[in-house]
């Protein structure tokens, strides 16, 4: 599952990590989000259909599939799970057609517990280098205006036993090696893998994390460490979900 992430790297950084050439395509004017929420405007690398060069657009988180009467649902399909989306006709479509996106990550929340003591932690890539999560794109054409609007998808697949106490679902993270397969590639269901736990750092937040509202770069910081101590604890003891 991945319900808010954090993309805080100015454009120009993501297009040297992952290989974007600003000579072919400007480069969008998007601002840091630590707290990135469904519908919100984000940073995704798409490849080119005839060039094969990699542009960063922004697109609107929550997948409007092409066949859609309105865009009212694409709130409800910020993920796709990856072993059903090629035969999803939610997403069949941006799958076979090779409409596939990288979402630019430098890490995610997920929550444990419930009620009163569900607590937010943060994760991210041991290495600290931005997370390339698989994603999907569709476009859709406003019937009223003519108007066009992109959207995208995160893909997830089964957790790491890391994360499991989490959630049991995590986004597809993409190695490094295993990006440009996943653009190019007529079918890549292999490489939707869970990434390797020991990969992959984490820590308590603050509760602020919870409200859209918040959106600052306190955001991922680790909570102190009394009440991070208790929170660990209660991830401990959290029960592997069903």
């Amino acid at each position: 599952m991945c319900g808010r992430f954090v993309q805080h790297l100015p454009p120009a950084r993501y297009g040297e990590i992952f290989d974007v050439d600003p000579a072919l395509a400007a480069l969008p004017n998007a601002p840091p989000r630590y707290n990135a929420a469904p519908t919100q405007d984000l940073m995704v690398v798409r490849r080119h259909p005839q060039t094969g060069a990699r542009h960063l657009s922004l697109l609107r988180w929550g997948l409007v599939p092409s066949f859609a009467k309105d865009a009212s649902g694409g709130a409800r399909l910020i993920n796709a799970r990856s072993e059903t989306a090629p035969d999803k006709p939610s997403f069949r479509s941006a799958w076979r057609a090779r409409r596939r996106c990288i979402v630019l990550a430098d890490g995610f929340y997920e929550w444990a517990g419930a009620g009163p003591r569900r607590q937010p932690f943060f994760i991210r890539r041991a290495d600290e280098r931005p997370m390339a999560l698989a994603g999907l794109w569709d476009g859709w054409k406003d019937p009223a205006t003519g108007q066009w609007l992109r959207t995208f998808a995160i893909l997830t697949i089964a957790a790491d036993p890391k994360l499991r106490p989490l959630h049991e679902r995590m986004p597809v993270i993409l190695p490094d090696g295993d990006i440009a397969a996943f653009l190019e590639r007529e079918d890549p269901r292999d490489l939707m893998r869970s990434f390797p736990g020991e990969g992959l750092d984490l820590w308590p937040v603050s509760a602020r994390v919870n409200a859209v509202r918040n959106d600052d770069p306190d955001l991922p910081a680790p909570v102190p460490a009394e009440e991070a101590a208790a929170a660990m604890a209660l991830l401990a003891t959290a029960p592997e979900p069903a």
